[in-house]
């Protein structure tokens, strides 16, 4: 993979920026792209193309055109499949296996659904009864929320982009993107594909750079903005609340968490631990509905630690390309020195560390990589900063408990409020628990199984408002009511 130069898409067209900033491997610490930083001028430029073709004839497409707009996009992205891999590969260093079942997959599907939800969308109407005999019809209809700032994470870069820009362009609005810095390759390629789609000008546009003085600060603060949709840090939403509030913006947050799994002793082990196995390291830990805190019925304890232990051993971590490597590094060393504060902080708060807890000797082709070791922990105090914070890594607490009473407890005793799963044989258990935990998603013998048409989410630190199928177009939509008396 050579060095590749990343420019800015504004109004059709591909721009340089203020000033500009090496992208480098997380796999071996090699420079991978020069990338354009876009400045309030290139902000304001994107900001007022997306208005301009809001105000053109985007603004009039019916939703049978734009649903239609969507599906080529789709069928272009199937056309550049192994393009968008490559890129996705080369800015996070996840196996080459995964960006492709996972990432590039579901950002075909993203644009596929919501053009199938958009289209099967109807319209609220009410016949009103009034004093005196008199009728009146009452009749909304969805008008695009107007201008909406994308504002996307490093870990699933390709898979949340598409999953916020398909519903906002299948309403109706123009988008400007801000990508990570971390992971600038597939929105700017997405463009490439927008043009050949034919999407018009202005429609979507993407300006790279930082958060606080840079692009991610001028998008969000900019007066031209209607609303914003974010995906990362439970602290950059709360900053982000506070730029949009005295504008009183809408946004949809879905922020970060520490998500629990519950292990019953009656569950079906082999399947519970394969999917907690998933659950904890897939993507390196690096995905918000990630397990961190692992609480096991006090009978099966000691046979699902050996479990997770032994799936542990059995990752692979190496370069992407290589067809044994299960598990890539993180996404750059400084995450990875916040996530190694982390090991050395369970070791502080007494853990007896499984497995990990360091940095793996990969050779010196890869000694410049974010690399870290899967990580397990036993013997934590629930009050542990490490059992409560964040950590965004391969980690994770196992916890015994006796009684469902106490998992449940323990489970919901976190200010964040993502996902939960609970693995049991015994369904009415499945429900009865699944039911009680504080969460956006609770799973029940699973993990990661989604349904684009369900709602998307969390509570508490872990967001704002709902994604995916309807729930996803009411954010994107802001209804207007006509009542005409008959």
């Amino acid at each position: 993979m050579g060095q590749a130069e990343i420019m800015n898409f504004v109004d059709g067209a591909f721009v340089t920026g203020a000033s500009t900033f090496d992208k480098l491997s997380p796999v071996d610490g090699q420079v991978t792209a020069t990338v354009h930083e876009a400045g309030r001028a290139e902000v304001d430029a994107a900001v007022t193309a997306a208005r301009r073709a809001l105000d053109g004839p985007w603004g009039r497409t019916s939703v049978a055109d734009r649903a239609r707009v969507l599906r080529r996009i789709a069928d272009r992205i199937e056309e550049r499949f192994e393009d968008f891999v490559e890129a996705e590969v080369r800015d996070t260093g996840k196996p080459v296996a995964q960006a492709r079942q996972l990432d590039v997959a579901r950002a075909v599907a993203n644009f596929r659904s919501f053009a199938d939800t958009v289209s099967a969308a109807g319209l609220d109407s009410y016949l009103t009864e009034l004093p005196g005999g008199r009728r009146a019809l009452n009749y909304a209809i969805a008008q695009p929320l107007g201008v909406v700032a994308v504002i996307v994470p490093w870990n699933l870069p390709l898979l949340l982009l598409t999953w916020k820009v398909a519903p906002a362009l299948a309403c109706g609005n123009a988008v400007v993107v801000k990508p990570s810095e971390e992971t600038p390759s597939t929105a700017t390629l997405l463009a490439e594909v927008m043009a050949d789609a034919g999407v018009p000008a202005g429609v979507y546009n993407v300006v790279h750079g930082f958060g606080p003085s840079s692009a991610g600060e001028f998008l969000t603060t900019h007066e031209g903005i209607d609303g914003v949709t974010f995906t990362g840090e439970s602290g950059t939403g709360s900053a982000i609340m506070r730029a949009v509030a005295p504008a009183v913006r809408p946004v949809s947050f879905e922020l970060g968490g520490k998500n629990a799994a519950i292990v019953f002793a009656d569950a079906d082990l082999d399947k519970a631990v394969d999917g907690l196995s998933r659950s904890v390291f897939a993507n390196t830990g690096q995905v918000c509905l990630c397990t961190e805190r692992v609480y096991v019925q006090r009978p099966v304890y000691d046979d699902v630690v050996a479990g997770l232990v032994a799936k542990a051993r059995q990752l692979r971590l190496g370069r992407p390309e290589h067809p044994d490597t299960t598990t890539g590094p993180l996404i750059s060393v400084a995450h990875r020195e916040k996530v190694l504060s982390y090991l050395a902080l369970a070791r502080d708060e007494g853990a007896e560390t499984l497995i990990g807890g360091g940095v793996p000797d990969l050779g010196p082709d890869l000694a410049g990589g974010a690399w870290v070791e899967p990580t397990l922990w036993a013997g934590l105090d629930h009050g542990a900063r490490t059992v409560r914070e964040e950590v965004f890594g391969p980690v994770a607490a196992l916890m015994p408990f006796d009684h469902e009473e106490d998992a449940v407890r323990l489970a919901n005793d976190t200010r964040y409020g993502l996902a939960a799963a609970v693995w049991t044989q015994n369904l009415e258990r499945g429900h009865r628990v699944a039911q009680r935990m504080r969460v956006g998603m609770a799973w029940v013998n699973t993990w990661f199984l989604r349904d684009l048409r369900s709602p998307f989410g969390g509570v508490g630190l872990s967001g704002i408002g709902r994604e995916g199928g309807q729930h996803s177009l009411h954010f994107y939509t802001q209804p207007t009511n006509v009542c005409v008396q008959l």
